[in-house]
């Protein structure tokens, strides 16, 4: 069985900036989802907290995730959303069971 690596990132917006977030943030799930590596790629608002996104990602490797950190959309997408994050939280994740 192959592993892989699993990812969430926990992005708060701030209260006044939550559109702006979300509509960057979807802008990065089609390039993001033709990127090698990438299995999974879904993103997730709450339903009691819009200021709350996640993505549960799945990918085929750290290098492979890597290349994704590295990439023009996402270089693009911290430049948009520059002051308008809370907090952003990544987390690598090894499922177990």
């Amino acid at each position: 069985m192959t592993k892989t690596l699993t990812i969430v990132a926990r992005i708060e917006a701030k209260a006044d900036k939550v559109d702006l977030v979300k509509s960057e943030l979807l802008k990065l799930i089609e390039p993001t989802r033709k990127e090698k590596g990438c299995i999974q790629y879904d993103l997730h608002q709450d339903d009691s907290n819009p200021e709350l996104f996640i993505f549960f990602e799945n990918w085929e490797s750290r290098e492979l995730l890597q290349d994704h950190l590295n990439s023009a959309h996402l270089k693009t997408y911290v430049q948009a959303t520059e002051g308008s994050v809370a907090s952003f939280t990544l987390h690598e994740m090894t499922k177990i069971a």
